[in-house]
């Protein structure tokens, strides 16, 4: 969601700060700013409603100086898009703060603070910090003493950073429930949510825990735990790679990234392949003791991620040989729920900081599962490091914030996890071969798959005054059409709803008509006739078809029911059918004109409840 850049340097550090913003920008924003403490020493502030590059034409007419600042890029919460509202917020002109995250006793601290005398300029509530601070540092001997009180008082989620005008040598720094990284220079230091921001100028990153509180100088780095106890965070040398810059010969992300899908693919599967199954050491040290053990797993995850896990729920009581649930993180932390024996809890994120799905691993700690396993894209993040266990998908970064390939090296991983658990729970060495040959041969199918897209590009047409659409699949299959439903509405803004084909007769027949799209896909397993069953009530019901089938399903386009042909496939189906859902979703927001790469209302990576 929102984005912090920092930077303490001898030189001008504005253009590092707006560059790493311009890095951050995926993650989804409405407004954008920076503080910096100018050669003269006073605080200068410049904030735009809208994107990065309207806070650079600003500063091109405003030249800001210095080499201590501090930058966001603000996802509304608290308050509507405005640059009233952006960050970063002053506090008597004299304490700068930006913020990610909520601070839940906003309201009561607000008005204690009014009550202080001090004025408030915005509605939102990353306000209250700059005056809470302002207040405790009248009382304390430092800034870093007055973020550390502050702290205290403050409920809720922040990853924040403080800078002074009296004392433009350092900036301070807390983390509770939202990402912060530190970045290591030389003569300068850095600090980001996100380490992609810093690339350009750093590869030696600290990342804080929860609770830290952290002093920032030139030549120094200061850590202190949720105690008050300095501490020493281990430095990570970084091998991300940021490409966001150059979408090639793509018009949007979002489409270099489903083309990008085969290669990520392959990139998941490198190295953790035998013949006759999967690596364990794939998954961490300690993941072969681990799965011996597992007899349930409960996973938990959010929207796209929640999509892949409840294929992974159809593949681990299929092959796996053990027991599965699977919730939404956000109910799953809120509920009372029994923990079955020898579980193993597996959390599925592509940023690794999903506030509601780090919460639940928390929670699920204290519950007292066997073990907890992340699957996720970002090596360094919380929920990796939290985890006993880890699976790093490799996608690579992902700019669009409609994912594409996070979910299908999310579901690879699940497939390969189906792999390391059913081997210890009666998965023979025959069938176990079989599948690890379909793993090695998805790329492929993945490469002739994207061979559709004229094909589907020529479809979506039929789409273009369309208001409402439904998705229809069975087994496995469903799940991938409630995920070929999601990517309809974030991008095109068409209302799309997905269901089990089975549940036809319980209600959305009422639905069907000739202005309703059904798309259905079909794969040809042991449910396809009772699928093309449903697709016949559709059609006695004057519904118009879309149907994604398998070359060796026999489906025939007529009148009503346009096919288009996919490779023949089984286990990995749901894989591969999700490739022409993203396509169709992608053709239909051009036709509409709407903003893929960043849809109205949203972020890549959601950091708050």
């Amino acid at each position: 969601m929102c984005g912090i850049v920092g930077a303490v340097a001898q030189r001008d550090v504005v253009e590092i700060l707006v560059e790493g913003l311009r890095r951050l920008e995926y993650r989804g924003y409405d407004s954008a700013g920076v503080a910096v403490v100018n050669n003269a020493g006073e605080l200068q502030r410049v904030r735009r409603l809208g994107k990065v590059q309207a806070l650079t034409d600003a500063l091109s007419e405003t030249p800001t100086p210095g080499g201590t600042g501090i930058a966001h890029t603000r996802w509304a919460t608290h308050g509507e898009p405005s640059e009233r509202n952006a960050h970063p917020h002053l506090s008597n002109n004299d304490l700068a703060v930006v913020h990610n995250g909520i601070i839940e006793n906003h309201a009561a601290l607000r008005r204690r603070l009014e009550e202080a005398g001090y004025r408030f300029d915005s509605d939102t509530d990353t306000e209250v910090i700059a005056h809470l601070v302002h207040y405790n540092r009248q009382n304390t001997a430092s800034l870093l003493e007055a973020m550390q009180a502050t702290a205290q008082e403050l409920e809720g989620a922040y990853g924040t950073v403080l800078l002074d005008r009296a004392d433009p040598e350092r900036l301070v720094v807390a983390r509770s429930g939202s990402p912060l990284v530190i970045g290591l220079g030389i003569g300068e230091n850095f600090i980001a949510s996100d380490q992609l921001a810093l690339l350009p100028v750093t590869r030696r990153f600290i990342f804080l825990e929860e609770g830290d509180v952290a002093e920032i100088t030139r030549s120094d780095v200061r850590i202190f735990d949720k105690s008050g106890a300095p501490v020493e965070r281990e430095i990570h040398e970084s091998t991300a790679s940021y490409d966001a810059g150059d979408k090639g010969p793509y018009r949007h992300y979002m489409l270099k990234e489903i083309y990008e899908q085969p290669q990520a693919v392959a990139n998941t599967l490198e190295g953790r392949l035998s013949e006759t199954g999967v690596l364990d050491e794939t998954f961490g040290n300690g993941a072969t003791e681990l799965f011996k053990q597992v007899k349930h797993v409960q996973i938990v995850a959010c929207g796209t991620s929640y999509h892949s896990a409840m294929v992974a729920r159809y593949w681990l009581e299929c092959f796996g040989g053990v027991s599965c649930n699977v919730e939404i993180a956000s109910e799953f932390r809120y509920r009372k729920s029994y923990v079955q024996p020898n579980s193993l809890v597996v959390t599925i994120s592509q940023s690794g900081e999903t506030a509601d799905t780090l919460a639940a691993l928390r929670l699920a700690k204290d519950l007292g599962y066997l073990g907890s396993l992340a699957i996720c894209n970002v090596a360094g993040s919380s929920l990796v490091r939290e985890s006993d266990l880890a699976f790093m998908t490799r996608a690579g970064a992902e700019i669009g914030v409609a994912s594409t390939k996070a979910f299908t090296t999310q579901l690879v991983g699940l497939a390969m996890l189906v792999l390391a658990i059913g081997k210890y729970n009666g998965l023979s060495e025959d069938e176990q071969h079989g599948m690890v040959l379909a793993l090695k041969n998805l790329p492929g199918k993945l490469d002739e798959t994207l061979e559709l897209a004229s094909q589907i590009e020529e479809l979506a047409e039929e789409f273009a005054d369309k208001h409402h659409s439904l998705f229809l699949g069975r087994g496995e299959q469903y799940p991938i059409a409630m995920e070929g439903a999601l990517k309809l509405k974030e991008i095109s803004y068409i209302h799309a709803e997905a269901y089990a084909a089975g549940e036809l007769k319980h209600g959305p027949l009422a639905l069907i008509d000739a202005d309703m799209p059904i798309i259905v896909v079909a794969p040809n397993n042991d449910l396809l006739e009772k699928l093309k069953s449903n697709v016949e009530e559709v059609r006695a019901r004057g519904g118009i078809l879309y149907v994604f089938a398998d070359s060796e399903a026999h489906f025939e386009s007529d009148a009503t029911m346009r096919v288009i042909n996919l490779p023949h496939t089984r286990w990995l189906a749901p894989i591969l059918y999700t490739i022409p859902l993203q396509l169709l979703s992608y053709y239909v927001a051009i036709i509409k004109g709407t903003d893929v790469d960043q849809p109205r209302n949203l972020a890549k990576s959601v950091t708050v409840e």
